[in-house]
């Protein structure tokens, strides 16, 4: 783990991992229930410019890191026998999105 509730850029950027060349965001979402919807969904287009806005200010802040740039969004919420689904979207969205 790189980071881990990283601000830049005015972004805070849940977690930033490596592993090789790659670099990932993450976005961690959590949900009591799916009233709301799924922890992914809140991952709007609005969020991921933001993402993106934060991992570009913590990238232009680490000199001579040259890596593949990915973002990821872990959703968690209950998995209706007590304990919680976690699931790990690699590649969720990229930049242009």
């Amino acid at each position: 783990m790189l980071a881990r509730n990283a601000r830049a850029g005015g972004v805070e950027i849940d977690l930033v991992v490596a592993r090789g060349r790659t670099v990932a965001f993450v976005e961690v979402k959590t949900r009591r229930s799916r009233r709301a919807g799924a922890p992914e969904e809140a991952v709007d287009a609005r969020k991921r410019a933001r993402l993106v806005r934060g991992a570009t200010a913590w990238l232009r802040a680490q000199p001579g890191l040259r890596a593949r740039v990915r973002f990821d969004v872990v959703s968690v919420e209950p998995d209706g026998r007590g304990g919680l689904a976690v699931h790990h979207r690699e590649d969720a969205f990229d930049a242009g999105d």
